[in-house]
């Protein structure tokens, strides 16, 4: 019975690239002027639907809440499509007459796009609308767990781009994905390109699928407290990204690390801000159910609220509780919390100076999130500068919380989900992936000189 879901959903990829491949065909000679008319009308219609979806993904998934997805939603129906306004992504990009080079935009053809269950409704209207802002067509992948709202979001948007003058089956929807599925998915002779999110052997199935990738590293964020911080500031802020869509975001906060002479005052703000701290006897156990044998998360507390991460690790906290802290000695295996949780669970960890705390936060991105997301808090400018220059971390946060500064809510980085890590990752981008990482740029190059005068010079 396996077997024959497995022959069926590859048939299902084959068709739907196909037909992906042929509206691209059609697509692919549109103006900038009609491609960014179905952009808009995609973004409306997704904007229109954005508070249900939020709520049918939660409904559907189990994780997080639909205030918070509520607010994805708009960062990629909203915030996305208005920096996407201008930018050019069809036809000539740009003349530089000093060198003679003359620029092209060059459509990469049919995306395909695995998507997540942390983050569906969001990322399927952000990865639909680059592709088609870039003049591609695409194919999208739902995850098992998130099927239902992330067809609904792919329906929503494909109905709004043909009312716009889209070519018929521009966005596709595979419908019964398995494993050999997304495989067929990601090696088809005319899949172009992969955008994939997902765990760490999704994204590393779509690179070495033989297509060019994009796909992103675990994130295990350090939040530096600087002594020059405002503490009150910092701590609020801490707290509404720690607890930002209950931890769903790949880019959340995951351990604070700050001078002990700071800890009671933090602890004390902490408190303030409904924040619930473990015994000892707590944090062991909640150690033993958020990090499995393996070091991955158990995919049963993610994007839980605290009370019910509380009762699944045997203790309750208030309802009330914001997030669950836990006070710990030091990163690396002795340590679980040190890891990623994907959870309203954050770690403390308190050192003597500012060189330790640079240090631990260094040591908290290499213990499973190399590349990702690093965050201070602070007025001290040169401080700052000092911790970005040394975080191995493409993305560095300041006085804002992470996961609303890495995705360009509350900083002016380009608003994404798919937050490339760059080298040290395996990631074959740094960027936060738009449309320009979408194209390809063709250039027209003029003669400036002869064989004889190169050699000459």
């Amino acid at each position: 019975m396996l077997e024959d879901k497995d022959l069926l959903s590859v048939q299902e990829v084959r068709t739907k690239v196909d037909k992906a491949h042929a509206a691209w065909q059609k697509y692919r000679t549109y103006s900038q002027e009609q491609v960014d008319a179905i952009v808009e009308r995609m973004a409306a219609a997704a904007r229109a639907n954005a508070k249900r979806l939020a709520e049918l993904a939660v409904e559907e998934t189990g994780y997080g809440n639909a205030k918070d997805k509520y607010v994805k939603n708009i960062l990629n129906c909203d915030w996305l499509p208005r920096r996407m306004r201008g930018m050019k992504t069809i036809g000539m990009l740009r003349e530089l007459p000093d060198d003679k080079i003359v620029e092209y935009a060059v459509p990469m053809g049919v995306v395909a796009a695995i998507l997540p269950t942390t983050n569906p409704t969001s990322t399927a209207m952000y990865k639909i609308l680059v592709s088609l802002k870039a003049g591609n067509a695409i194919v999208v992948s739902p995850h098992p767990r998130a099927f239902k709202c992330t067809c609904q979001t792919a329906s929503i948007m494909y109905q709004a781009a043909l009312e716009a003058g889209a070519p018929e089956d521009i966005i596709q929807c595979i419908e019964m994905a398995t494993m050999e599925g997304i495989q067929t998915l990601m090696r088809h002779e005319r899949t172009a390109v992969i955008l994939a999110t997902g765990g760490h052997g999704m994204v590393k199935s779509a690179y070495s699928s033989g297509k060019p990738a994009f796909g992103v590293g675990p994130g295990n964020v350090p939040v530096l407290i600087d002594t020059s911080a405002d503490l009150e500031d910092a701590i609020a802020k801490v707290v509404a990204g720690k607890s930002f869509d209950y931890g769903t975001v790949c880019s959340s906060e995951q351990a604070i690390v700050a001078e002990y002479s700071m800890r009671d005052r933090i602890m004390a703000l902490l408190k303030q801000h409904n924040a619930y701290f473990c015994n000892d006897q707590q944090k062991e156990a909640l150690g033993r159910l958020l990090i499995q044998a393996n070091w991955t998360v158990n995919p049963q507390c993610v994007g839980q609220a605290p009370p019910k991460i509380a009762k699944m690790a045997g203790f309750e906290v208030p309802a009330e509780t914001s997030i669950i802290c836990c006070e710990i000695e030091g990163v690396g295996k002795k340590y679980p919390l040190s890891a990623e949780k994907l959870s309203p669970v954050l770690s403390l960890i308190f050192v003597p100076d500012w060189n330790a705390a640079v240090d631990t936060c260094f040591a908290l991105l290499k213990f499973g999130g190399a590349g990702h997301t690093a965050a201070i808090y602070g007025k001290n400018d040169t401080r700052i500068r000092e911790y970005g220059a040394r975080m191995p971390a493409m993305r560095v946060l300041v006085n804002t919380p992470s996961p609303q500064g890495s995705t360009g809510i509350t900083t002016n980085v380009f608003p994404s989900m798919t937050l490339g890590c760059g080298a040290m990752a395996g990631n074959s981008t740094s960027d936060n992936v738009g449309p320009q990482h979408l194209i390809n740029i063709k250039r027209l190059a003029y003669t400036v000189r002869t064989p004889e005068q190169a050699f000459e010079m």
